[in-house]
């Protein structure tokens, strides 16, 4: 979405550890017009609540508050009418312990919050639309958060947190073994605990973490020298470059700096 219509909201202290960003998106489209936007995967989880018309990805209806799990594959998101929510992003490991399950359950799909949640999402996020403004809506969804961190039971594994955290600092450059002897643990069981608690395999985290950091060096040059750009960014070669963004992104590193400069990977239906 361009930027003018998202907007980010402080995450209250006692939920920093398990929320990295809550965002308010509003957007409105002519009516009978719609917009697929391409959304690049960051392997995060995130909740969901929609006040609008509810954008879906694939052929089914979007739902009106929803967890969707983590993911490698980029995906086409269509966009109509009236769209208002709130979006949080979780951080990685943390789906357990606001969730009551581990995001492995729930990897590559979207799911109806009142089913992880026993029917207290859809309660949500109707306190959520009745409050006067923005401020109160996310005070609301934050309290309720807090709630259930103070009340649910799911172990929440900090090594996987970790180790998540390791990888995506390093660009997705640090090996699983130096990961592993860090956080303690062998490499096959954080291979388990990372896989059961972030909902991907370290390897698909680290694809994505190399990924974003190339991205975010590309958004910084005009015309890149394809080839130092791959072997700085952790890659063989520029074709092992080329043959990532199309499996991560669904496009060519050249076809996604053409749409990064135009400012954005909408395309109308």
């Amino acid at each position: 979405m361009p930027a003018g219509t998202l907007r980010a909201f402080p995450v209250a202290g006692p939920l920093r550890a398990h929320v990295a960003h809550i965002l308010l998106y509003r957007e409105t489209l002519p009516e009978g017009r719609e917009v697929l936007e391409r959304v690049l995967p960051d392997g995060a989880v995130r909740l969901v609540f929609n006040l609008g018309d509810a954008p879906s990805a694939g052929e089914g209806a979007g739902q009106a508050v929803e967890a969707i799990g983590a993911s490698a594959a980029p995906a086409l998101v269509r966009l109509c009418r009236k769209m208002e929510g709130l979006s949080v992003t979780l951080r990685p490991g943390a789906a357990a312990a606001l969730l009551g399950r581990p995001a492995s359950e729930i990897a590559g799909t979207a799911v109806h919050l009142d089913e992880l949640w026993h029917g207290r999402g859809a309660e949500l996020l109707e306190r959520i639309a009745l409050q006067p403004d923005d401020v109160s809506r996310v005070t609301v969804l934050c309290a309720a958060l807090q709630h259930r961190l103070a009340d649910g039971d799911a172990t929440v594994h900090p090594a996987a947190m970790r180790a998540a955290q390791l990888i995506a600092t390093s660009g997705g450059r640090r090996p699983l073994r130096e990961v592993a002897q860090v956080v303690g643990l062998g490499e096959r069981r954080l291979q388990q605990v990372f896989r059961q608690q972030v909902g991907l395999s370290p390897r698909a985290w680290s694809r994505l973490a190399r990924l974003h950091a190339c991205v975010r060096a590309l958004r910084l040059q005009r015309e890149p020298a394809w080839a130092d750009l791959a072997l700085d960014g952790g890659f063989y070669d520029q074709s092992h470059l080329i043959n990532e963004f199309q499996a991560l992104c669904g496009l060519t590193p050249t076809e996604f700096l053409g749409r990064a400069i135009s400012g954005s990977s909408k395309t109308a239906d």
